[in-house]
């Protein structure tokens, strides 16, 4: 499609990214890729930076009591045709309304309704991975059931930091359990923590792959990221993301131990907190999103990954207005 032409067909149309909270860095990088689509954040509180940092904001309601028919109309009204889930508990929800939306031309880039279940639950994900063959982290309800010095414990589903227990030993471990709302236990393994970043397309196949070490990691979040080339890293996450049907940008967290064999840990499906690193990188998964979104096949354009390494660094900055 030609400059022109490419820019006519995003004018006029919205984006809106859930639970856009402070989430600036990854505002940021979506007007960079697709800079003449409205950008629209979306949060529950209107206190927030990215009302700061966008064209428009809606302090929408809670999501429990958001029904699909009043969704679509505030999408109507505001000519949104895409949609960015952000935050664990989103994805579910709107894989639901997925095949509803897009009857109404509006579109979420979200995995289906089974795939997000199935990554959603870390057991679950384990033992559908042990089934396919693949280098899964062994995952137990119970902590008898893990032959290790040190333990890992964390809720059976949800990301992020929160009741996130590392490196524990068996004592401890637990002391925790109990605390825990539906806890899964795990061996803790050391080794170089990844971060692959994938865009599925929607014929099932992957478009591409970054892989990134988690070189600083803070509350469970990647402050200090760097690409790193890892091909056989990449082409495993990207297998497994094929033959779990994902679609749209999701995330592999992917431990290599000492021994250099690779342990998969979980799978965000959806956009990660420093996968903005990826788009800078050349996974233009914004770009193709909206392009796929009105049938335009992305197949034969080239994915060109970095030829050196590229670090992000997160940090905070003011802005005076």
């Amino acid at each position: 499609m030609a400059k022109y032409e490419e820019r006519r067909f995003f004018m006029r149309q919205s984006l809106l990214v859930l639970s856009a909270a402070n989430k600036v860095p990854l505002l940021s990088i979506i007007k960079k890729s697709v800079p003449t689509v409205k950008l629209i954040a979306g949060d529950v509180s209107a206190n927030v930076l990215s009302s700061y940092f966008v064209d428009d904001f809606w302090e929408m309601p809670l999501l429990k009591d958001i029904e699909i028919d009043y969704f679509i109309t505030y999408c109507k009204k505001q000519s949104v045709r895409y949609v960015i889930p952000t935050r664990e508990g989103e994805l579910l929800h709107f894989a639901k309304w997925k095949d509803v939306l897009e009857k109404e031309e509006i579109y979420v880039m979200i995995s289906n309704r089974s795939a997000i279940e199935l990554t959603s639950d870390k057991l679950i994900f384990y033992q559908t991975l042990k089934e396919y063959g693949y280098p899964v982290i062994k995952t137990s309800l119970n902590i008898a059931d893990i032959e290790s010095s040190s333990f890992v414990i964390k809720e059976r589903e949800g990301a992020g930091s929160k009741n996130l227990h590392i490196n524990i030993q068996k004592d401890e471990a637990m002391k925790v359990w109990p605390r825990l709302d539906n806890p899964i236990c795990q061996p803790y393994i050391a080794g170089k923590e990844y971060s692959v970043d994938i865009y599925m397309m929607k014929n099932g196949k992957a478009k591409g792959a970054i892989v990134r070490e988690r070189v600083l990691i803070i509350n469970g979040e990647s402050q200090i990221t760097q690409t790193v080339h890892k091909p056989e890293l990449a082409k495993l996450a990207m297998d497994v993301a094929e033959s779990l049907n994902l679609y749209g940008h999701v995330m592999f967290q992917i431990i290599e131990d000492t021994n250099g064999r690779l342990h998969i840990i979980e799978c965000n499906a959806r956009f990660g907190g420093a996968s903005t690193l990826s788009i800078e990188a050349g996974l233009d998964s914004f770009k193709w999103f909206i392009q796929e979104a009105n049938n335009q096949s992305i197949n034969d354009i080239e994915f060109k990954p970095p030829t050196k390494p590229l670090k992000q660094i997160r940090y905070s900055k003011d802005l005076i207005i």
